[in-house]
């Protein structure tokens, strides 16, 4: 069953210069979103109080969180863990004024004290709907774990982007690496920039997607550009443009049906995943779209840019001259 005609021949390469356009135009919005308003950081990443609680009896995870917003505190993070019990993290300005009022002078500077008081406030807080509640911890996570784990997944995001860079380059040929490693500059960057844009909270459950959509995105590329090297040595086309256009047009299907069926996957994460999965399924849903279009209407007009032929694939000739001084 085929939903699109490998044989059809629509010219992607003629709109380049428009598609092109779009593409630096989201990156640079992106870019502008980034350095203005900043992502939004959350727990993992600035620091806070983790909380674990455990009730005598079911209940629901939105219950949680509508008693913990009823009392006080803006935008808790809970995660279940079962049926009664749930991980509660917060930041550290969402409860600031009502800790200190728990504090005493001889107790402010200290750090016990604090998650002590934040985790009586939490319970309180949760009793007050006429549950039965108890904590089992109360820790505080410190800013300096935070800028570790934020320099860490900037790290991993150049490792992964250096490693494909390198993987292509010796499995195809530097002008396919770096078209590839562009793409998915492009395709990291316009995603982050949608947090940014958006206000949404960045943990590292979203920096797991963000390496997940790189990888994912990198696969829709090396499919078209595998397309592109069988191309050039199969036929005796040397038109790049003419090549690049029938490279999309027999890989369009496959493309599109992978990327709408992870989609579903996502999706679904996204509407029965609840909160914790929210921000993890959402830029998956974001980086599938960017990077399935990038890879159509970005990568390979960048790849055509950087001048590929023919001759870049093909066996590299001997120097006869060098062969004729060997004994």
């Amino acid at each position: 069953m085929e939903f699109f005609n490998p044989n059809s021949n629509v010219n992607f390469m003629g709109i380049r210069r428009v598609s092109v356009t779009i593409a630096l135009l989201l990156m640079l919005g992106s870019i502008v979103a980034i350095a203005t308003k900043g992502l939004n950081l959350a727990l993992d990443f600035t620091g806070g109080t983790l909380v674990e609680v455990v009730y005598d009896k079911p209940v629901e995870q939105s219950e949680v969180v509508d008693a913990l917003q009823a009392g006080g505190f803006r935008n808790p993070l809970v995660q279940r863990f079962d049926s009664t019990s749930f991980a509660i993290r917060l930041s550290p300005e969402h409860s600031a004024a009502a800790v200190e009022e728990l504090l005493t002078e001889d107790e402010e500077t200290s750090i016990d004290a604090r998650n002590a008081a934040v985790g009586q406030l939490v319970l309180d807080t949760l009793r007050a709907g006429g549950h039965e509640v108890t904590i089992k911890r109360s820790e505080y996570v410190g800013p300096q774990v935070g800028r570790e784990l934020a320099y860490n997944g900037i790290v991993a995001v150049f490792v992964v982007l250096t490693g494909i860079m390198i993987y292509i380059a010796m499995r195809f040929e530097w002008k396919f690496a770096l078209a590839t490693v562009i793409g998915e500059i492009h395709d990291v960057v316009v995603t982050l920039g949608f947090f940014a844009i958006m206000g949404l909270d960045f943990d590292l459950a979203v920096l797991a997607a963000i390496l997940a959509v790189d990888g994912y995105s990198v696969n829709d590329k090396i499919v078209v550009f595998d397309r592109v090297r069988e191309l050039f040595r199969s036929t005796r086309a040397s038109d790049s443009v003419q090549v690049l256009n029938k490279a999309i047009n027999s890989t369009l299907s496959r493309t599109i049906m992978t990327s709408v069926t992870t989609l579903l996957t996502a999706v679904a994460l996204y509407l029965f995943g609840g909160p914790t999965l929210e921000g993890f399924s959402l830029a998956l849903i974001v980086g599938i779209v960017v990077g399935t279009l990038s890879t159509i209407f970005y990568a390979t007009p960048v790849l055509l840019w950087l001048g590929v032929t023919k001759q870049d694939l093909m066996p590299k000739a001997r120097d006869e001259a060098e062969l004729a001084r060997r004994p």
